[in-house]
């Protein structure tokens, strides 16, 4: 469901709006019961060297396998529908060959969809591509980024009425992270701003939400203060190490009510959420994971039911 974005923050819980469809709409949390994801086949997939891990993959000679990527690809969209997910799809196109990663062009707030503004140039042209597919389910929009950079990795939805958005100054701008984050504000939400260390791209590869009490992260990269803070409102963070979060071993996919999909061969972080009492689906995803992103980075939840 969605709230009136023209609502004030006052009339927050009397503005309930039911979207026109099948489905309802929208995201209050990275936690919340996960029933509707989009996804985008890795027909284009390829390595880019933009960033840390892609250098180092581009520089030590690896490559990725479409055929193997679209395996691996079609085994997680198997998995989230196992778990009750319903599965919505960006069709492959020319020339977006990171189109794959749906995390980074749009993200999904409580009352509608924000188009962002990708600092990578070989991303930008997936805003337009991937809203106006979106507006097609009937989805609404709340709106677009229209100054600095920022891109969907760095956006983390605490819970309702919390927000985190980091910025690198690299792929997220501080003007960015703090023009989508007044979309938030408005309404009355708390919006944290870590700034935090380029070379891990994203907030996702060292940040993600586990439940609306506990968190992943690596608190060596990701600093005291951002730690103090997440602690202080009561998130527990299991700790990550530098070279876990390397792999995108920290790039974890909440289903809710305690479920995980996390990447396969990340023995010590995984029996480490099972012996917390989280439930572990691993997944392979080494493709992905080589180009510079995960499993969260592949998904980009467009509705999640408040457990």
């Amino acid at each position: 469901m969605f709230l009136d974005p023209t609502a004030s923050a006052d009339s927050f819980t009397e503005t309930l709006i039911e979207p026109k469809g099948r489905y309802r709409w929208g995201v209050t949390s990275e936690t919340g019961r996960l029933t509707d994801v989009l996804l985008s086949a890795p027909a284009n997939l390829e390595i880019v060297p933009c960033n840390a891990v892609s250098l180092s993959s581009a520089a030590n000679g690896l490559s990725c396998c479409t055929e193997t990527a679209t395996r691996q690809h079609e085994n997680m969209a198997t998995l989230l529908q196992e778990a009750g997910v319903r599965c919505h799809f960006v069709p492959p196109a020319p020339g977006m060959p990171d189109l794959t990663f749906t995390r980074d062009a749009v993200v999904m707030s409580p009352w509608g969809l924000v188009t962002l503004r990708p600092a990578a140039r070989h991303r930008q042209a997936e805003t337009e591509y991937v809203a106006d597919t979106l507006k097609a389910l009937g989805i609404p929009s709340l709106g677009a980024v229209e100054e600095g950079t920022v891109e969907g990795g760095d956006v983390c939805i605490v819970r309702p009425g919390l927000v985190v958005i980091g910025y690198s100054g690299e792929r997220t701008t501080k003007a960015g992270a703090r023009a989508l984050g007044r979309m938030f504000e408005r309404f009355g939400w708390e919006v944290v701003y870590p700034c935090l260390d380029p070379h891990y791209l994203h907030l996702d590869t060292q940040f993600t939400m586990l439940s609306s009490d506990w968190a992943v992260g690596c608190v060596e990269s990701l600093g005291d203060g951002f730690v103090d803070r997440m602690t202080g409102l009561g998130i527990d963070i299991v700790p990550a190490s530098r070279e876990e979060v390397g792999r995108l071993g920290a790039n974890l996919l909440s289903l809710g009510l305690g479920s995980i999909i996390a990447p396969a061969g990340n023995d010590r972080l995984n029996r480490l959420l099972e012996s917390i009492g989280f439930k572990i689906i691993e997944v392979d995803v080494d493709q992905f994971t080589r180009c510079g992103g995960g499993v969260h980075c592949l998904t980009m939840p467009l509705a999640r039911h408040p457990d």
